[in-house]
């Protein structure tokens, strides 16, 4: 695996694949990679000859008080994880190489609609944060597609209206979460939970499919299916921020007859904030 730290680096190397003809796969993440991460690659390794993986703690898109201080950087460990699953090019940038001038009046890219709902009303600026980032990273890597976990389900369907409504010429695949034997939706943030609270933790994803359990036995009523696992979270010490029943296409809230639905949440518990999701289709009579 070689190890660039600049762009034009980067765009050599995967532009002189692309010329011969390979097929280039990225994953970009912030680094501090767990299984989910791996099984990017993994995943990634089965549709391309070369993959890409960048490692970047981005700043903006974290907002005022969150941990972009704090967050875990372990690039030695990430680096031997990612030579070991066979990466090609790992891509390590400084802020300045990937923010050059003043953040504060650069260009940034924002996704309408789908950024501005769940997350997006807890963490103001994120998505824009998200959008703009991984819109520069595709500029850079120029990858024929882009692997994202299915964990982040709101990113997911922000890169891929970003992507279409773009024409960048670039798939974007998402990956099924990967869990804990718990039901805990891996996460980098997960080594904030002491070691009490990680069973604890996996409440949400129990909630997860209790709600979708309820749907598919014939509940009709949305509103209490998720007024009841918001007060079960809250008995439980979460602070839930959301947990919503919507179509997958848009994220929108659902309705009675919508068949393909994703059940959204995310709540503090301890010091992290958690979020997960559960995809599937209701059966309608």
């Amino acid at each position: 695996m070689r190890t660039v730290t600049t762009i034009s680096q980067l765009r050599s190397e995967a532009g002189s694949w692309r010329s011969q003809g390979e097929r280039v796969a990225f994953v970009p993440t912030m680094g501090n990679l767990h299984a989910g991460h791996l099984q990017l690659v993994h995943e990634a390794k089965k549709v391309a000859g070369r993959v890409v993986v960048s490692i970047f703690v981005n700043p903006t898109q974290f907002g005022e008080g969150e941990d972009f201080d704090s967050y875990p950087r372990t690039i030695e460990t990430d680096s031997t994880a990612l030579n070991d699953a066979g990466v090609d090019l790992l891509f390590l940038p400084c802020v300045e190489e990937m923010y050059p001038g003043n953040r504060e009046s650069a260009t940034f890219v924002e996704v309408p609609g789908v950024s501005e709902m769940l997350c997006g009303e807890h963490r103001s600026g994120h998505f824009r944060g998200v959008a703009t980032i991984v819109c520069k990273l595709f500029n850079m890597v120029g990858p024929d597609l882009a692997l994202f976990g299915e964990k982040d389900f709101q990113q997911l369907s922000v890169i891929r209206k970003m992507v279409k409504e773009l024409n960048m010429p670039i798939t974007v695949q998402g990956v099924p979460t990967v869990r804990e034997a718990s039901g805990l939706a891996l996460s980098s943030r997960n080594g904030y939970l002491k070691s009490d609270e990680r069973e604890q933790a996996s409440l949400l994803y129990r909630c997860l499919c209790d709600a979708k359990e309820a749907i598919l036995a014939g509940e009709r009523s949305i509103e209490a299916i998720e007024s009841e696992q918001i007060d079960r979270l809250n008995k439980a010490g979460f602070k839930p921020e959301y947990f919503t029943v919507s179509r997958r296409s848009d994220l929108n809230p659902a309705a009675e007859d919508d068949v393909e639905l994703v059940i959204l949440a995310a709540a503090q518990f301890g010091a992290p904030r958690l979020i997960d999701n559960l995809s599937f289709n209701r059966l309608m009579p």
